[in-house]
């Protein structure tokens, strides 16, 4: 007798989307259309998404620009990856943003010159333990 396979809904509608990797700033370049480097290697871990442009700076009014980190890491998940780029303030809004919404568990790609390749790094703000 042949054994049926039913699929629930929930199953179907719990696929998992791909990782994305959040770029914090288009690379220096890009609008001539030479990009400074090469990112192309991160694009193993997920699919780009661009959060600001080339130039973006916190200079005297950050608040505009922290609203629009906000909105577009609002759906960040512990299984995405922040692609740490651009100007080291905005990069330490971003990380403290997505640790809020991610109660301090997130990944970071981090280039490595040596192999020449991003490595994905976990980080967990409020580990208890030590290996």
């Amino acid at each position: 007798m042949k054994e049926e396979k039913t699929i629930k809904y929930e199953d179907i509608s719990k696929k998992s989307e791909p990782p994305i990797v959040y770029v914090i700033q288009e690379i220096p370049g890009t609008k001539e259309g030479r990009p400074k480097i090469n990112i192309m290697g991160a694009a193993e871990y997920g699919k780009f998404k661009f959060l600001l442009p080339e130039l973006s700076q916190i200079i005297f009014s950050p608040g505009p620009l922290i609203f629009k980190l906000r909105k577009g890491l609002e759906k960040y998940q512990t299984k995405d990856y922040l692609l740490l780029t651009g100007d080291p303030a905005i990069i330490g809004v971003a990380c403290s943003l997505v640790s809020d919404i991610t109660n301090g568990k997130f990944n970071l790609l981090k280039w490595d010159k040596q192999e020449r390749k991003y490595y994905s790094i976990e980080i967990n703000l409020y580990q208890q333990d030590v290996p």
